[in-house]
């Protein structure tokens, strides 16, 4: 039975680092995407055609020129900034070609009470935007259905954005990082993502060490009898 549940911990403890590991090395290569990605030119966002492989231009420098379509503004809900709440402004920007774009134009702080919203108007006529491009991720935790009539919202999810809304929108989404002119006083502080890189080599490292302090008990306990008796000499 020891020498059963000894094995039994070791392929646990191997088989979980090695996913670990695994985890650790995907997520190494997408921080490493996003080095690369920063240090790019930006690109055209409106001259990239529909087929484009949006993932390969993940965190990449963009440009955009269009009209904000301020009907169609949302506020994302509970965005937390220096300890304070309050919405992510997110308008849709429409191309000459009639693709549509999901601008998220800062942060605003809420107002003393939650039934009014901030004022926070996009500039109006044809506008170019500079921001980095950013994959919004289709799984989220939502408490209950979310409706999208209404102009606040608790995630941010351009394909429902456009089955609300009849547009045809990108399945992306731009965060803006220069402020327009005039200045809207919005907070763009995007920073760079927590990739949890270091999260995973600790739990890798961790499992690893489960494995080995069963192998070392083991090989401790089925040790030779004379190393048993040289070892409780005075």
């Amino acid at each position: 039975m020891p020498t059963i549940a000894a094995l039994l911990v070791i392929a646990v403890g191997v088989g979980a680092g090695n996913w670990q590991k695994a985890r650790m090395q995907t997520k190494e290569a997408l921080r490493a995407q996003y080095d690369e990605a920063t240090r790019a030119e930006p690109i055209a966002l409106t001259s990239l055609p529909a087929t484009t492989d949006w993932t390969s231009l993940k965190f990449r420098p963009v440009t955009a020129n269009g009209e904000y379509l301020a009907s169609r503004q949302i506020f994302i809900d509970n965005r937390i900034v220096a300890g304070r709440a309050g919405f992510h402004v997110v308008t849709p920007l429409a191309f000459p070609d009639g693709r549509v774009v999901l601008v998220n134009r800062g942060w605003v702080g809420q107002q003393a009470s939650r039934s009014v919203l901030p004022e926070a108007p996009p500039p109006a006529g044809r506008v170019t935007v500079q921001g980095r491009l950013s994959l919004p991720s289709a799984s989220y935790l939502e408490l209950q259905p979310e409706t999208t009539s209404g102009p606040v919202r608790q995630n941010l999810d351009p394909a429902r954005f456009a089955a609300g809304t009849g547009l045809a929108v990108l399945p992306v989404v731009v965060e803006a990082t220069a402020a327009p002119i005039p200045d809207d006083g919005l907070v763009r502080s995007w920073g760079a993502p927590d990739f949890g890189v270091e999260t995973h080599q600790i739990y890798m490292v961790q499992w690893y060490a489960f494995a080995l302090l069963a192998a070392a008990l083991w090989l401790w306990f089925h040790r030779p009898r004379g190393w048993r008796a040289a070892g409780s000499r005075p």
